[in-house]
C-alpha cells in the first residue's frame, strides 16, 4: 500500500490515477498530522509526500517518521511544485527522503521510481524477517546448547559419581575375593592333609577305600584350582601402571614355570621374534601361561605337543591385518597339534565356567579362557581362535605395540 500525503485534492487523484492504470494501490492523507494518524494504524510500504502543507510540512512529518523503529525504513519520495532550490532538495534528503522530484510530474519517471523503491522494500523487509527468523533461530539452538552444556554436566557429575561408588564397590570386592579365598584354602588344605594321614595310617589294604581317598584329595585339589582362578579372575579388575614389555622375556619365564610338565609330556615348544608392547607383565605372563597350559593338557593321547608361539607386526587392529614393520599392532598366535574343537563354539570357549570337554578326562575350572580374554581387552586388543576338531587350535591375539 502507497501514502499520498498532499493538502490539494486534485493532486492526491491525479496521483491515484496515474497509479492505479500500473496497478499500485495507494492511500491518502491531506494534511501531516492526518499522514501520522494512518501511520500509527496501517502499515505502508511507500510515501509520496507533499512538501509545502500547512501547519505540518512534509519534511516535519518524515523526521518524526525517522524518529520511530516501526517507520523510519519506509521511503519516502517528495513532490514539489515550489520548494525547488537545491537547499530544500538538500534537506529532503537530510531528513530521511529516498527521492526529492520537482512538479510537473512525468508520470512514467514518477511510476519507475516508485516500482523501484517499492521493490527495495520488499527486499529489505525480506532481509530484516530473515534475520529476525535467523537470531531466533541463534537464541533457540544457543538456549538448546546451554540446556545441552548443563545435561552433560550433570551427567558427567553422575557418572563421576557411579564411577567412584564401582571403584569403592570393586575395591571391597576384591578385599572379600582375598578374604574367601584364604578361609576356603585353609579347610581345603586341613581336608587333604587329614585325607592323607586316614590314607597312609588306617588304610593300608583296603584298595576301595584308598580309591575314594584318591577321588577326596583330586577334588579338594580341584576346589582349590577354581579358588585360584576366581582370585585370578577378579585380580583383573585393578588398576596397574603399564610399561614397556619384552614378551620373549615374558614367554621363556612361563616356559621354565610348565618345564616340568612340557618334559612329563615330552612336548617341542618353538618361539619366534616376539615384539615389545605396553602392557601389565603380570596379567601378559598369565595370558601365555594360560594359553600355553591348554595347548599342553588338550593334546593326543599318545602324541607330544607340539606347540608354537609367532609374532607379526601389523598395519591395524584386525586379525586378517596386512604385514607392515612400520605398523601400531603385533599379531601373536599360539598354535598346536592337539585334539582340536568345532569353531561354532568359538563364542562359548571364552566364557567364563565354560568347557567343551569332559571334565573327567581333561581337568579344569572352565575360567583360563575367559581370563586370557579379559587380559586381552584390558589391554585394549582382541582374540579369537581357529580350530578343527582333531586337528588342532590356534589362539590369534592382536595388540597395540
Amino acid at each position: 500500500m502507497i501514502l499520498i500525503v498532499d493538502d490539494i485534492r486534485a493532486n492526491i487523484l491525479a496521483l491515484k490515477k496515474v497509479l492505479q492504470l500500473h496497478g499500485l494501490e495507494a492511500d491518502s492523507a491531506e494534511s501531516g498530522e492526518e499522514a501520522l494518524k494512518k501511520i500509527l494504524k496501517k502499515d505502508y510500504s511507500l510515501i509520496i509526500m507533499d512538501v509545502q502543507m500547512p501547519v505540518m510540512d512534509g519534511f516535519e512529518v518524515v523526521e518524526i517518521l525517522a524518529g520511530s523503529n516501526r517507520t523510519k525504513d519506509i521511503p519516502v519520495i517528495f513532490l514539489s511544485a515550489v520548494n525547488k532550490e537545491k537547499r530544500f532538495i538538500s534537506r529532503g534528503y537530510e531528513t530521511g527522503g529516498v527521492d526529492y522530484i520537482t512538479k510537473p510530474v512525468d508520470p512514467d519517471l514518477l511510476i519507475l521510481k516508485v516500482k523501484s523503491f517499492l521493490r527495495l522494500y520488499e527486499q529489505t523487509h525480506e532481509l530484516k524477517s530473515m534475520k529476525d527468523l535467523l537470531s531466533k533461530e541463534i537464541e533457540i539452538r544457543k538456549e538448546a546448547q546451554e540446556n545441552l552444556e548443563i545435561k552433560v554436566a550433570e551427567r558427567t557429575q553422575e557418572l563421576v559419581a557411579k564411577n567412584e561408588e564401582l571403584e569403592f564397590s570393586n575395591h571391597e570386592l576384591q578385599q572379600f575375593a582375598w578374604v574367601v579365598s584364604h578361609d576356603l584354602k585353609e579347610p581345603l588344605r586341613k581336608i587333604e592333609t587329614f585325607v592323607k594321614i586316614i590314607d597312609e595310617r588306617y588304610l593300608p589294604d583296603n584298595e576301595t577305600a584308598k580309591d575314594y581317598v584318591r577321588r577326596t584329595i583330586k577334588s579338594a585339589e580341584r576346589m582349590s584350582n577354581l579358588i585360584s582362578d576366581l582370585i585370578d579372575y577378579s585380580r583383573l579388575s585393578s588398576d596397574v601402571v603399564p610399561q614397556r614389555l619384552n614378551l620373549n622375556a615374558i614367554v621363556e619365564e612361563v616356559l621354565a614355570d610348565l618345564d616340568y610338565i612340557v618334559d612329563e609330556k615330552m612336548a617341542v615348544i618353538t618361539v619366534n621374534q616376539l615384539p615389545s608392547v605396553i602392557g601389565v607383565s603380570s596379567q601378559l605372563r598369565q595370558l601365555f601361561q594360560n594359553l600355553v597350559s591348554n595347548s599342553l593338557k588338550f593334546s593326543k593321547e599318545g602324541l607330544p605337543p607340539e606347540i608354537n608361539i609367532t609374532g607379526e607386526i601389523i598395519s591395524e587392529k584386525s586379525f586378517d591385518g596386512a604385514l607392515d614393520t612400520s605398523g601400531k599392532y603385533c599379531r601373536i598366535t599360539v598354535s598346536d597339534n592337539g585334539i582340536g574343537f568345532n569353531e561354532i563354539y568359538l563364542d562359548k570357549i571364552f566364557k567364563i565356567f565354560q568347557s567343551l570337554n569332559d571334565r573327567n578326562a581333561y581337568e579344569g575350572t572352565g575360567i583360563g579362557l575367559a581370563i586370557a580374554k579379559k587380559i586381552v581387552e584390558k589391554h585394549n586388543g582382541i582374540i579369537t581362535a581357529k580350530s578343527d576338531v582333531g586337528n588342532g587350535a590356534s589362539f590369534i591375539i592382536v595388540l597395540p605395540i
